[in-house]
């Protein structure tokens, strides 16, 4: 099998709201943080999906969650909103979003500080080998890797 090429965009993505946890049955004081979400996505080489659509369609995500108390917002009211929570939540809708957008995603970092991070790794390889079958593009990307590769006979 050849080299595959594909197109990877990181985009970054801002939450300013505010929450608390729990810590020992006690429930903690409510206070602010600007969340940052880094999101890896991939499509493949021929495709071309502009970083707006996939901007926009995070950013209208997060609008409900902006400048709100996290808590009181579901499903944050049963789960504890800890970054690790929150991020575990965010990445199936992230993953839903990029993917109606026609992109895979591969990975979700998220901090709550410049100092602390959680990362979410996304393997999706039998997704993508289902899509590359089906998906005329990769077909054209293969042909132009053997190209690239093994030059033009």
């Amino acid at each position: 099998m050849g080299l595959r090429l594909y197109r990877e965009y990181q985009l970054k993505f801002y939450l300013n709201a505010r929450h608390y946890i729990v810590i020992d049955g006690k429930a903690g004081e409510t206070h602010p943080h600007t969340w940052e979400f880094s999101l890896d996505i991939r499509i493949g080489r021929g495709a071309f999906t502009p970083f707006m659509a996939f901007e926009k369609g995070i950013n209208r995500f997060l609008a409900p969650y902006q400048n709100q108390d996290i808590n009181t917002i579901p499903p944050f009211g049963e789960i504890l909103p800890t970054l690790e929570n929150m991020v575990d939540y965010f990445a199936g809708e992230f993953d839903r979003i990029i993917h109606e957008i026609g992109g895979s995603l591969r990975r979700v970092e998220a901090s709550e500080t410049p100092s602390r991070s959680y990362i979410l790794n996304l393997r999706q390889e039998a997704e993508d080998e289902d899509t590359e079958l089906n998906n005329m593009s990769e077909l054209v990307d293969s042909i132009l890797d053997n190209i690239l590769v093994d030059g033009w006979e």
